[in-house]
């Protein structure tokens, strides 16, 4: 009896070896494997779209280790087992960024046809460092990104057919940090290279931290990065003459004005910066490098300048050096796909070429052709454009303008039922589909209002039924409703706002 047991164990762990095979018949793609869980997982993930609104929205943090064991298995596990586990021990620690009721933060959409992208790319996963690498990589992502630049009317200097051209990075980050690296060395060729501790950035308080993060990596002096004040005056856009007087400062004290930084719908309340005035000023001839390199940070509200009615808010765009927006907040692109298009793509690659022996090859020798290991940090790189592609395609563009639309009219029935609360106000102009409020001040404290406002976001978040996300204006506590999780209508936008009034009478009646 014994043996027979010992037989059938034996005979069950020989099976778990099968499904996806011991070390000496490993089949890592075997193709009937593949469409096997290839179905099993799509219907894993469409089965917790159809139930994503059952989940509480926001996370709970610091379970999981209790959950798991502290190394990996020896063995193979089932499908099923891995499946069983991201059910009941992984999902209770997600925060789900496409339920409906998600409105924290900055949208990071997904679509059926990014996902098909997305699949695509990693199905085929290429690592199309260079055009020979695998052309179709390279040659498909300056198209895209040529189509992108047409849809939202960028001058044609941004355009391939010229100096030019976009590229693909990782996020917004990863995109200021390479303009302002291009930026640095393009001074510093002509200034020397002790230069460096004169070179200075500026742009305004509200411009995302990535700008800092970049001035630490490119070695910029901290003191020379000037963050000038935004106000309500401007609904918190960068002022020209602030811009103007600071860079005359620092040209009288011999230093080198070398990058401004503008915004178009920043992180805070989606201010937009004046860019034509600010492309002005960086145009004029500032010593060694002859004019500022003006980066145009539009991560989240690019998105909705394809539409006509919003093509207003870049207008000065023609100022800029590089363009930066997210595809992935606005236009159906699976994260990551950040787009970054540049006048001169030499000044990049001037900075980030790197060519040895092992990469060499007769076109990329030749210039021939677009090399975008050239273009970025990294060496690798994938295969995204594919799925830019497909939403492009299987959308189209009039079909992504109505859902960039359709988000807006819904940020503003919100701001109009915020209005219309006396226990309530909008902070600033709504623009894009971010609304900022706040519970107002009673007695005109302040202080007590933060302390309020942070009590009601707590507790909106804590309920599960929502997700929101804060930050300071003018030393105020203001409450952020970012619309644009793909499934959200209107009844979400309703349900939220009940629970937000409940919350706060809850609060105010304490």
């Amino acid at each position: 009896m014994l043996t027979i047991l010992n037989q059938t164990g034996q005979q069950q762990k020989l099976n778990k070896y099968k499904e996806y095979g011991s070390k000496n018949v490993l089949k890592p793609m075997d193709s009937e494997q593949l469409r096997e869980y290839g179905h099993r997982m799509v219907d894993f993930i469409a089965d917790y779209y159809k139930t994503i609104e059952t989940f509480p929205v926001r996370s709970q943090p610091g379970y999981l280790h209790n959950l798991l064991p502290d190394s990996a298995p020896d063995h193979p596990e089932t499908l099923e087992q891995v499946l069983d586990d991201v059910k009941v021990k992984i999902l209770p620690g997600v925060t789900h960024w496409q339920s409906p009721s998600f409105f924290a933060y900055y949208p990071s959409n997904s679509s059926v046809a990014g996902f098909l992208g997305e699949m695509l790319s990693t199905g085929l996963n290429v690592i199309g460092f260079s055009w020979v690498a695998s052309p179709a990589a390279t040659e498909l992502e300056i198209i895209v990104l040529d189509w992108l630049a047409k849809l939202l009317n960028l001058p044609e200097q941004f355009l391939s057919k010229g100096k030019g051209g976009g590229v693909i990075q990782g996020s917004a980050s990863e995109a200021i940090l390479v303009v302002m690296i291009a930026a640095r060395d393009k001074v510093l060729r002509t200034a020397g290279k002790n230069a460096l501790g004169k070179l200075v950035v500026y742009s305004s308080d509200q411009t995302h931290s990535a700008l800092q993060k970049a001035c630490q990596i490119a070695g910029i002096h901290p003191e020379n990065w000037r963050v000038l004040k935004a106000d309500t005056s401007t609904n918190y856009a960068l002022r020209p003459e602030l811009l103007q007087e600071a860079v005359s400062r620092d040209l009288e004290a011999g230093l080198i004005p070398f990058f401004l930084c503008g915004n178009v719908g920043t992180t805070s309340s989606t201010a937009v910066d004046p860019l034509a005035a600010l492309g002005k000023i960086a145009k004029v001839d500032t010593s060694f490098s002859n004019e500022m390199w003006f980066h145009v940070d539009a991560a989240y509200a690019g998105n909705a300048c394809i539409c006509p009615e919003y093509r207003q808010y870049i207008d000065g765009v023609e100022t800029a050096d590089s363009f930066n927006m997210n595809a992935y907040k606005g236009l159906l692109t699976n994260f990551d796909c950040s787009l970054l298009w540049v006048k001169d793509q030499y000044a990049v690659t001037e900075a980030f070429s790197a060519n040895p022996e092992y990469l060499k090859n007769k076109a990329s020798e030749a210039n021939l052709v677009v090399d975008y290991k050239d273009w970025q940090i990294a060496l690798s790189r994938r295969f995204r454009s594919l799925k830019l592609w497909m939403v492009l395609r299987l959308y189209g563009a009039e079909t992504l303008k109505s859902y960039i639309r359709n988000h807006i009219k819904l940020a503003k029935v919100f701001e109009q039922l915020v209005s219309q609360d006396p226990n309530f106000e909008v902070i600033t102009p709504r623009i894009f589909s971010l609304v900022c409020f706040r519970i107002v001040p009673i007695d005109n404290d302040e202080k007590k209002c933060n302390s309020r406002n942070l009590e009601l976001l707590e507790a909106v978040n804590s309920s599960g039924k929502l997700f929101i996300s804060h930050t300071a204006l003018s030393g105020k506590m203001v409450l952020r409703f970012s619309i644009g999780a793909p499934l959200t209508e209107q009844k979400h936008v309703k349900e939220a706002w009940k629970v937000i009034q409940e919350e706060a009478s809850y609060l105010l009646g304490k």
